[in-house]
């Protein structure tokens, strides 16, 4: 059988007299030319690094969680077979945690004048824009004794979406939604709804419902139903301040708040309702406004694939005044902010006027399911004082959520896996008792 590349080499050099292995200048240069001869010759038909082109095609976004694959094309214009290795590097946070080796390198074999496809499939960890590194190219002679190394630069980024877990609670919102739309016939009260239909009379009935004229031209008494107005206006806060950088589980509350805007801006844009959102802390960080039904998903998805908490106090005044700027009709003024009681006594309560003189304000916060945990600690005296802190810390909570209540805002404090659904819930509660 026939042997090539290392072992032909070996086999050559083990066949040497062995006069030649003595420890002469003539024996060392005996042997070290034929290797020498070899080495030069695997390094002059190993194909150039330099000339090689590169170019990149795959996914430009993807969904937190999902993986993305990014396609590099590498094109041979030399005279040479590309025997290569080649790592295609990205940020750290591209990859699950000890697959980057096994992900990022690739093995090719590119002949004279042609081009290969290899593909890199990410799978990110964090939101925001990825951006592709450099990618490094070693590539090899014919014995595999020596190698070219280069570097190219192939620019590609993908953007990481926020996952939007609370999606699953879409269709049953989306129910009670329909319920609300007057295809399931209900009759609620309030200012600035829309007239749905006339029915007879029952007793128990609103007679400020009552439609004289429509009485007069029947029999029979005849009363208005009403259905929650169309086309309101919705702003969504997110507040990206300091206190939203804090971890709850295994996520800043800042991602908890954006995945509950999300289902609540898929189910007002159902609902008929115009959503826009503001992103704050002492500066505009993300603002989307003017959006189609069909279009304002897909927008807010993509304006927060990039926020991040910033580590600086929110400035309320500069928020409530971008808010009314923002709204200046009557709206839905939903914030996703702390509950905690210095940030809202010292800056949002002094200015909350100006909000609730206006518009409807609703406020949803992040609570840490650990202080429930906590609360409930009993055994020994650690335990004890967990419980004792955890009590304070909720009554605090509890007191702040008061004090906004009784400013008339809507307050919604749940854990991160229940934040959306409450707020869903606590919407179509409003929208049911006219107050849109």
């Amino acid at each position: 059988m026939a042997l090539t590349g290392r072992a032909a080499l070996l086999a050559a050099l083990g066949s040497l007299p062995v006069g030649i292995w003595e420890p002469s200048w003539t024996g060392i240069l005996a042997v070290n030319a034929p290797l020498a001869m070899a080495c030069a010759c695997d390094f002059a038909l190993a194909a150039p690094v330099r000339r090689l082109g590169l170019t990149r095609s795959g996914d430009t976004s993807v969904r937190l969680g999902d993986t993305a694959d990014v396609t590099l094309t590498i094109t041979n214009p030399s005279r040479r077979p590309l025997r290569a290795r080649l790592r295609d590097a990205w940020p750290p946070s591209t990859w699950q945690p000890g697959t980057e080796g096994a992900a990022s390198r690739h093995r090719l074999t590119v002949p004279a004048g042609e081009r290969r496809r290899v593909t890199t499939r990410l799978r990110p960890t964090r939101r925001g824009d990825r951006q592709a590194d450099r990618v490094t190219i070693r590539s090899y002679g014919p014995l595999g004794l020596f190698s070219r190394q280069g570097t190219h630069k192939a620019p590609w980024t993908v953007r990481v979406l926020p996952p939007f877990t609370s999606r699953k609670h879409l269709p049953s919102k989306l129910a009670r939604l329909r319920e609300l739309d007057g295809r399931t016939s209900v009759l609620t009260r309030g200012e600035g709804t829309e007239f749905d239909s006339l029915r007879e009379y029952v007793p128990g009935d609103d007679t400020r419902s009552i439609d004289w004229r429509a009485t007069a031209r029947q029999s029979a008494v005849a009363v208005r139903t009403w259905r929650p107005e169309r086309d309101r206006h919705i702003l969504l806060v997110l507040d990206t301040g300091r206190t939203s950088a804090g971890r709850v589980g295994d996520a800043p509350r800042l991602d908890a708040s954006m995945d509950a805007a999300l289902l609540l801006a898929a189910l007002a844009s159902r609902a008929g309702d115009r959503v826009d959102l503001l992103a704050y802390d002492r500066k505009i960080r993300a603002l989307v406004q003017g959006r189609t039904a069909g279009d304002v998903l897909p927008s807010l998805v993509n304006a927060m694939a990039t926020l991040e908490p910033e580590l600086v106090e929110t400035n309320a005044r500069g928020l409530t005044a971008t808010a009314l700027r923002t709204s200046p009709r009557r709206s839905l003024i939903v914030l996703l902010t702390t509950l905690d009681a210095a940030p809202i006594e010292e800056g949002l309560l002094p200015v909350l006027s100006q909000l609730t003189q206006r518009h409807t304000v609703l406020l949803a916060s992040v609570a840490d399911p650990h202080i429930t945990e906590m609360a409930k600690a009993r055994g020994n005296v650690d335990a004890v004082y967990e419980a004792a802190a955890a009590a304070q810390a909720q009554s605090e909570r509890h007191r702040t959520a008061e004090q906004l209540r009784r400013h008339g805002v809507t307050v919604v404090d749940a854990t991160p896996d229940d934040l959306a659904p409450a707020l869903a819930d606590a919407y179509l509660a409003l929208k049911a008792a006219g107050r849109l």
